[in-house]
């Protein structure tokens, strides 16, 4: 869990405050759900699996209490060191929250929620969030939700059905967070809307740029570090280093006389300053690090491994 400091504001003792860790198989949606109730595009997000690689908080305010929301990458199960990583940090989450949203495709089975059952031993409590209902008829929708309710390992609290295309149920879903939180005084201020630092949400946009460009496996076998922010009033000024595992896929990154790196930088950049606000100035290179994924001292350098 990360450092925080309890915010003794005055507050009614009433107030609830708490962590909610939103899990689910790889690309069911539980980035953009956490941007679509954030209001604000703070996590990656991407139709292909597996883009998270590590938690990020997000902090939503309802009705004057707090709700901390910790996205956390898909749990799968996988032999490079990363994913491992990957797995193990979705795992972590499962032991700090008060609150679980196990996040599911409506249009999938239900294999990934019984494989959850298994693997959250301290039966903390849950939500059953149904997303991209707006994919499916109403009639589809209600066979889904009573599949689940058939279920002999089913453990939730509530099934929730939602669309953030649509719109539907967000408060509904905020409602039965927060009914399931403790009290408590906010753990953080109430103004932030993230812990994450500038740097972390710029590499993670770079990173969503990569997954929407680049094709095969080069977003997995690639990553960003970011050497250097110079922040002014109505510029940041970013400079990042684009990692890949071969000469080939760096090749391919960088595109006949740079047009693809081009490409790719326009789309990041713009990606960065809808975040900002401002304008941006950003830098790219490319840089070939064999193995890097399976490579513990290259992890630590790229933030995965403390």
């Amino acid at each position: 869990m990360q450092d925080f400091i309890i915010m003794d504001d005055g507050s009614d003792e009433d107030v609830k405050s708490g962590f909610v860790g939103v899990v689910g198989e790889p690309n069911a949606g539980k980035s953009t759900l956490i941007n679509w109730l954030v209001g604000e595009k703070i996590a990656m997000t991407s139709r292909k699996a597996n883009a998270t690689r590590k938690r990020l908080t997000a902090i939503v305010m309802y009705e004057d209490n707090q709700i901390i929301l910790i996205d956390t990458p898909g749990i799968h199960e996988k032999e490079k060191l990363l994913n491992k990583y990957m797995l193990n940090e979705a795992l972590k989450v499962l032991g700090d929250s008060d609150l679980i949203l196990y996040i599911a495709d409506i249009r999938k089975d239900t294999s990934g929620y019984k494989k959850f059952i298994e693997l959250n031993t301290k039966n903390i409590p849950h939500l059953l969030v149904l997303t991209k209902i707006d994919m499916l008829k109403n009639e589809e929708v209600l066979d889904k939700i009573a599949l689940y309710e058939s279920l002999e390992e089913k453990k939730y609290i509530d099934i929730i059905p939602i669309s953030s295309t649509m719109n539907n149920n967000k408060n509904l879903l905020l409602e039965k967070i927060v009914e399931n939180l403790p009290n408590h005084p906010y753990y953080y201020d109430p103004e932030l809307i993230s812990t994450e630092n500038i740097k972390d949400i710029y590499k993670e946009l770079i990173r969503e740029a990569i997954f929407d460009k680049l094709n095969d496996e080069i977003p997995y076998e690639s990553d960003v570090i970011i050497e250097k922010i110079i922040e002014n009033d109505d510029i940041d000024k970013v400079y990042a280093m684009i990692i890949t595992q071969k000469n080939t896929q760096k090749s391919m990154i960088i595109g006949k006389k740079g047009k693809k790196i081009k490409e790719l930088g326009i789309s990041a950049r713009k990606l960065l300053e809808e975040f900002s606000g401002k304008k941006i100035y950003l830098e790219l290179y490319v840089k070939t690090i064999p193995n890097w994924t399976k490579n513990k001292k290259t992890l630590e350098e790229v933030g995965y491994i403390e």
